[in-house]
């Protein structure tokens, strides 16, 4: 049996449900996020301003979908293996470079081809920085108190990415213009990533008398989906878990604002802007109510069941209704509501192997970009072939499927007499994290 011990005391000290040693970490990704996530409200059409085709500008966002994916996987490993600090300060470096290079060589000349490369490149520089934090908090918190710490997590990166770096162009682009409010999503990456990789105290270790070699990393974080059946199972529950978030924004437009419903495009983003700031807060919530009930019945029966009644909440209330404003943004409330207790779903890929957290967490990561990819995509096909009816039914049935799957992953933790070490036990897996 190998140990993993805390680096220092000062890691297992908690503080509103977060390590101490990290809280600078904390708000270093809510101001790199916010930079990362400024164009994310006006870059396509700024690119379609430019005189190319809505086609081509969502070829920008394909390549760029490619390499997030590629490097939320390579985060974790790459953390595991030269530690999160170095991987977070690569990161940031990657991003800044590509960032200057993607505004200087492709959003002023005006050069598709180079924006393709530059901001599809800038694509490895987020997950790398993110991620690696998320491996951090990983190893740094006891198993007990995960939960909580992942929720300031995804509360940090939601607050940057879905609340600040959605609203901030709306003030920006009027006084700075498209390119301005680009460069200044540099400096905001820029002092996020500083303060991040210099400020955090935390110290990283390694498995006691194990030294982690590149090759051996990779090659478990490609081997780990197929030796360990509880990750290959988190795996699908967590590509389900954001499938309704990706698929709604290509299909809920459509409908909501369709003749057969009526709301006007600006009510559709008010409506959903209320998903992610609702998101925000229940991202804590349940982290907390994870720290004293069993983590996968957080994801079954609030999770699933939730996101389940949510999908079908968005078809029926508006049909029965009409464009009630306020009791759709009631309806999309609950859903960011309930999507939050989704955020569990990393703790529970560290506990599962706790020896290979590195590993396990880069699949956790993966899953988060195929999701990405599977959302739109079964959105066009379903919606095209059988309407939002039959779309917002399928999805709910694969949330079903989701809550049979969360089942088998329960993970069981207990105090020992000492009060400092957690011992977390599955079927097949006994380490003490102390």
């Amino acid at each position: 049996m190998k140990t993993v011990s805390a680096s220092s005391s000062l890691e297992t000290k908690m503080i509103f449900g977060m390590p101490k040693s990290l809280i600078w970490g904390f708000v270093a990704i809510i101001i790199f996020m916010t930079g990362d996530g400024i164009e994310q409200a006006f870059l396509s059409k700024q690119i379609v301003e430019m005189g190319f085709t809505p086609a081509q500008s969502a070829s920008v966002f394909t390549i760029y979908g490619v390499t997030v994916a590629i490097a939320s996987w390579l985060a974790a490993l790459f953390a595991d293996i030269w530690g999160p600090r170095r991987t977070m300060l690569a990161g940031l470096i990657i991003w800044s470079v590509f960032h200057i290079g993607f505004i200087t060589l492709g959003t002023i000349p005006e050069s598709l081809n180079m924006i393709r490369i530059m901001y599809g490149l800038r694509g490895f520089g987020f997950p790398l920085f993110a991620y690696s934090f998320v491996v951090w908090i990983a190893y740094a918190t006891p198993y007990k108190k995960l939960p909580s710490a992942m929720g300031w997590f995804w509360f940090a990166h939601s607050l940057g990415l879905g609340v600040f770096g959605s609203y901030l162009p709306s003030f920006t682009i009027p006084s700075l213009g498209y390119n301005g409010s680009l460069w200044l999503g540099l400096i905001f990456v820029v002092i996020g990533g500083l303060m991040g990789v210099l400020l955090t105290k935390g110290n990283f270790e390694r498995q006691q008398g194990e030294e982690k070699e590149t090759g051996d990393t990779i090659k478990k974080g490609l081997t780990i989906l197929f030796t360990n059946p509880k990750i290959a199972i988190a795996s699908i529950v967590r590509i389900i878990n954001q499938l309704a978030v990706y698929g709604f924004v290509v299909a809920m437009p459509l409908f909501l604002t369709s003749k057969e419903v009526g709301f006007t495009t600006s009510e559709w983003l008010k409506i959903w802007s209320a998903m992610y700031l609702v998101n925000i807060i229940f991202n804590l919530i349940w982290g907390f109510v994870a720290n004293r009930m069993a983590w996968n019945k957080v994801v079954q029966y609030f999770g699933c069941i939730g996101v389940a009644a949510s999908c079908l909440l968005f078809y029926y209330v508006p049909i029965t209704f009409g464009p009630n404003f306020w009791l759709m943004v009631c309806v999309s409330g609950f859903f960011g509501a309930v999507l939050g207790a989704f955020a569990q779903m990393s703790s529970i890929f560290a506990a599962i192997d706790p020896e290979n957290r590195g590993a396990a967490m880069s699949i956790h990561n993966l899953s988060a970009g195929l999701s990405q990819f599977i959302g739109p995509a079964l959105a066009g096909v379903l919606f095209s072939a059988f309407g939002t009816k039959g779309f917002v039914w399928a999805l709910a049935g694969l949330y079903l499927v989701g809550f049979v799957l969360a089942h088998f992953l329960k993970i069981n933790t207990e105090k020992t007499p000492t009060g400092d070490e957690i011992v977390s036990r599955d079927s097949k897996n006994k380490v003490s994290i102390g």
